[in-house]
């Protein structure tokens, strides 16, 4: 096969090398710790009312888009089992609890006094990570060059930043290294991950993304506690069955 990839009209396009491949996630980075600093220099002028609003509105908007990819994947029972199976597992190597070492671990070494840093990295990392656009974003643009798809997803995380930063402070704009690692990777390993794009696996992880972006949006309403870290194996799960089934 040609190793040249062509653009929309047909035309061959050059391989993509060097810091042009990360081009996408290098946004996507960019946008997260703009807007936490954004948040960050707004959160401390705010009115407590606001900041509370602004977590409130945030919030039904996560809930809206959970609950849009869920209804709108066709493997929604699929969904539901990896959920479960999911959950045990994340559970027994407790996967929640293990992002909340690494944000401690990280607000210490910056001697950081917020009381809400681990609560912000957390929320903001899992939000961030746990979708298929990260997934079709990385891909297209570590195998034909194309940072659209990362490109939306960075305006959508840099709004997102704001609002969280200016409520649950500086751990938000350190889960742009995560963004960065993951993104990275799978931009960097896409001529190996190719196969994550076909529409069987999409839609899993669609509909088994939505059900895990509704938990953040419940947490971040405050209605309950949903340890969603623990229930991110149920994405592994979700691919793996729409590959066998």
């Amino acid at each position: 096969m040609d190793e040249r990839r062509r653009d929309g009209s047909g035309a061959p396009r050059a391989p993509v090398r060097g810091w042009a491949l990360m081009l996408g996630t290098l946004a996507n980075t960019a946008a997260v710790v703009v807007g936490s600093a954004v948040g960050l220099t707004a959160g401390s002028r705010l009115p407590a009312g606001i900041k509370v609003i602004l977590m409130q509105a945030l919030g039904l908007a996560v809930v809206a888009i959970g609950l849009r990819m869920a209804l709108e994947a066709q493997h929604v029972l699929l969904a539901i089992g990896c959920l479960l199976l999911g959950g045990i597992t994340g559970e027994l190597l407790r996967i929640e609890q293990r992002l909340e070492g690494l944000a401690e671990t990280l607000r210490q070494r910056l001697r950081s006094d917020s009381s809400r840093f681990v609560e912000g990295f957390v929320t903001a990392t899992l939000l961030y990570l746990t979708g298929a656009m990260t997934i079709v974003g990385s891909i297209r643009d570590g195998t034909v060059g194309d940072p659209s798809v990362l490109l939306l997803k960075s305006l959508l995380d840099g709004v997102a930043s704001v609002a969280l930063a200016s409520s649950l402070g500086i751990g938000v704009l350190f889960s742009a290294l995560p963004v960065l690692v993951v993104q990275g990777g799978i931009t960097l390993l896409a001529g190996q991950l190719a196969f994550l794009s076909q529409p069987a696996v999409l839609d899993a992880v669609n509909a088994a993304g939505g059900l895990l972006i509704l938990g953040i949006g419940v947490n971040l309403l405050e209605i309950g506690r949903i340890r969603v870290g623990n229930l991110l194996p149920a994405l592994l799960y979700a691919i793996v069955g729409a590959l066998l089934f």
